[in-house]
């Protein structure tokens, strides 16, 4: 039985087997992970971490036409105040002359509605959301709240749905139940997949003749899925339907900026393609159980050669190699002209990075490509997705320091005190404490940059160049600014706080 018919997808600690806890040496992730002796590793402290809801609210905000009704705590809605910004200007650059952002409501629970419950709050709010908004989806997502007082969100839905126009989706992300931030993405594809991708009935249909049936079914023989994330820029899709469109297939995205109504059309496709396996593979391994749409889940095209890679492999699905190897020669020939100046003064620079697993990972790839040393990897968690990648870094640098983290900023700049990087990428959440300790900073990944496929591979070598040309920023705030850890804890073992022991030390 399929994930999608059960109330809640599964965590990722289960249904994977996902690490969140590591401390060692890139061969030592790679045997403990494959001996399954990370999943009771633990940390006897810890200090900080991110949310469910932070990716959530991150991908719900963007589906044009809905609303996102945080079902929780008045704060547990605080991260879509950051997030505004990047979508008004998201829509701005479709066309929309009055974006109007991010759309959400709370239900505001407070101390009284732990004790009676708050389901009656979100029935209220799901009505006038519908009345006031006329959204064509209204978003339920469930924060820590409602799951510890039980709070049936499924059943509302099921309720209101006869008295509203919009289509309810009740999103479960109670952040309380798992440590992966990831399974947020479970969260959401699971109610997308039990609520918006029923296939128009053939009745539905408007059939002009057999020649326009022949057309479909031409037009769906060259359509791909090409599944986004939230932190894509828009050109970082332009770049990738580009290279698609090269092959002479046909691309639709999921599920960012995609309206609710067109969801449907993921059955419809001849091949779903992932751009973050991390991301992506819940969704797109339903579409194939469900309705037979077949996938490829393994590159994530940050870097020339896992660029490539990506293109080879949806040229070979459709019996295009030839083509693709092709367009791959022409595209390399002209990136490494482009990259030979950068390459020449980034050789031999040190770098640090942490983000999600294949983010991660992809990046430190390409960054060796640069000619550039990795000192060290921080995936926010790790599992099976990160195997390909974890393989192809070791061959080229084996003595990779990684700490499988979330956050954890202690653990980090004990890191950079012993490693010294030139530059670290990172997010906003990692980012800061680089910059305290005096590290060049770029963000990993930012929508208003390119980032993916051959165009991303300039800019993000082009934009390492530039910082690290002009570090003195974060050099003079260093001597302005102190991290707030004592001076001993510099001098202990980065990982002394991992129970399952550590592979690094001074």
């Amino acid at each position: 039985m399929s994930h999608v018919d059960e109330r809640v997808a599964p965590k990722r600690e289960d249904r994977l087997g996902a690490c969140i806890t590591y401390g060692g040496g890139a061969c030592g992730l790679k045997k403990k992970f494959g001996g399954c002796c990370l999943k009771n590793s633990q940390r006897g402290f810890g200090q900080g971490s991110i949310c469910q809801l932070l990716p959530g609210t991150a991908i719900l905000n963007t589906i044009p036409d809905s609303l996102l009704i945080v079902h929780g705590a008045l704060g547990c809605g605080g991260a879509s105040h950051g997030q505004n910004a990047t979508i008004r200007w998201r829509q701005a650059l479709a066309g929309d002359k009055n974006p109007p952002g991010t759309r959400w409501l709370t239900t505001a629970l407070n101390e009284r509605d732990v004790v009676t419950g708050g389901e009656e709050k979100l029935e209220k709010a799901i009505i006038e959301a519908d009345k006031r908004y006329r959204p064509s989806a209204i978003i339920v997502l469930s924060s820590c709240v409602p799951g510890i007082i039980g709070d049936d969100i499924d059943g509302v839905a099921i309720k209101l749905q006869p008295r509203v126009n919009a289509k309810i989706l009740p999103v479960h992300c109670e952040g309380f139940k798992t440590q992966i931030m990831a399974t947020a993405y479970d969260a959401i594809y699971h109610s997308i997949s039990r609520n918006l991708l029923t296939p128009l009935d053939e009745r539905e249909k408007i059939i002009v003749d057999d020649l326009e049936i022949a057309s479909e079914k031409i037009r769906r023989s060259k359509l791909v899925n090409l599944l986004n994330v939230s932190s894509m820029g828009l050109s970082d899709e332009n770049e990738l339907i580009r290279l698609i469109n090269t092959l002479g297939l046909e691309a639709q995205t999921f599920p960012c900026y995609q309206h609710p109504e067109k969801m449907r059309l993921a059955t419809e496709a001849a091949l779903s393609v992932s751009t973050c396996p991390t991301h992506d593979d819940y969704f797109i391994k339903f579409l194939e159980e469900r309705y037979g749409v077949p996938y490829l889940l393994k590159h994530m095209p940050i870097g020339i050669e896992a660029t490539g890679n990506w293109l080879r492999d949806i040229g070979k699905f459709f019996g295009l190699e030839e083509a693709a190897e092709k367009i791959v020669e022409q595209e390399e020939a002209e990136i490494l002209r482009a990259l030979a100046p950068f390459k020449e003064r980034l050789k031999g620079k040190k770098a640090m990075l942490s983000a999600g697993e294949v983010r991660t990972l992809g990046t430190a790839l390409f960054l060796k490509e640069l000619g550039m040393e990795i000192v060290a990897v921080r995936p926010y968690h790790y599992d099976e997705f990160g195997e390909t990648t974890l393989d192809k870094l070791i061959e080229v640098q084996e003595d990779v320091v990684v700490n499988v983290a979330t956050v954890h900023p202690f653990e980090s700049v004990n890191i950079i005190e012993k490693t010294q990087p030139d530059i670290y990428l990172g997010h906003c959440s990692d980012n800061v404490w680089a910059a305290k300790s005096g590290i060049a900073v770029l963000p990993i990944y930012n929508s208003s940059y390119s980032y993916i496929g051959y165009n991303g591979a300039y800019d993000l070598a082009r934009r390492v160049d530039r910082i690290l040309r002009n570090p003195s920023f974060n050099r003079n705030l260093s001597k302005n600014v102190r991290q707030p850890y004592n001076v001993e804890w510099f001098k202990q073992d980065s990982f002394a706080f991992i129970s399952e022991g550590s592979e690094y030390g001074e």
